[in-house]
């Protein structure tokens, strides 16, 4: 956060609660909070009292409440800042009611299920007066950053077109393959590429053509194994990427220009 997101307890910390504890919150945001001297975790809310209180002692954490008490937590005075990190379904209303009680909010990717869930979550951070972020990591990642630099510089010349694949197999079970929560690999992998294409041809695309695979595995009966789409870029350029929940594991992208290609 920057020096205008301030503090509410006057130390200089933001004091965030982190809303929702499985997998992301415990691998990657929650560990996050010891490297981060502007930054303090005072307060976890979930479903799962019992687990949080394991969590908490974890990281060393002195609050934990139940979703039953978001709105209270979110008027206590005690925090500062929400990083929400609930399957996709749940971002706009946690978002929406934190924004309105004047908190700051940080999200985890996909923004929302829909570009109206999206706009209603801009709309009350802009009347609340507070900040919305998305945490899409690869803003901030050193081999992205690096990436668009070489291709703004002209290296590669004028760029052209983009391709990307990314993959997993994911287990039966799994929250990403439940269609009421927001599943399925474009919401969970897709906006990878279709944000990397964004930063590197700096611009948004104008036209969309995709295609989703069910398939005949069990694990897809709610949403695509497979999805893939062009898409037509400002400037006679295009893009096109593959994502799925049913393949290998896999991750890269292509950008080709007049002059050369650059590959990550």
């Amino acid at each position: 956060m920057n020096e205008r997101f301030t503090s509410g307890n006057g130390s200089g910390r933001v004091r965030y609660a982190v809303v929702g504890i499985g997998w992301i919150a415990q691998e990657a945001v929650l560990p996050a909070f010891a490297n981060a001297p502007n930054s303090e975790l005072v307060a976890l809310v979930t479903h799962d009292l019992k687990k949080a209180e394991e969590v908490a002692r974890r990281h060393s954490v002195k609050k934990t409440v139940s979703y039953e008490e978001y709105d209270e937590l979110l008027a206590s005075g005690a925090i500062d800042a929400v990083y929400i990190a609930l399957p996709n379904h749940q971002h706009r209303e946690y978002t929406v009611r934190a924004a309105r009680a004047g908190i700051h909010v940080l999200c985890e990717k996909p923004m929302a299920e829909t570009e109206l869930d999206c706009m209603e979550m801009i709309e009350a951070a802009q009347q609340g007066g507070v900040k919305l972020m998305i945490a899409y990591r690869l803003h901030f990642e050193e081999a992205n950053l690096h990436a668009i630099e070489v291709v703004n510089s002209g290296k590669i010349g004028e760029p052209r077109f983009f391709s990307s694949v990314f993959s997993q197999d994911v287990a039966e079970g799994n929250v990403r393959l439940k269609r009421d929560e927001g599943g399925g690999p474009l919401m969970d992998m897709g906006v990878y590429c279709i944000n990397a294409a964004r930063y590197l041809f700096r611009e948004e695309p104008t036209e969309v053509l995709a295609f989703k695979v069910q398939g005949t595995d069990k694990r897809f009966e709610e949403v695509p194994e497979t999805v893939s789409a062009i898409l037509c870029f400002p400037n006679n350029r295009l893009a096109q990427f593959t994502c799925s929940f049913g393949a290998a594991a896999a991750d890269a992208y292509r950008v080709v220009g007049t002059k050369g290609d650059l590959r990550l």
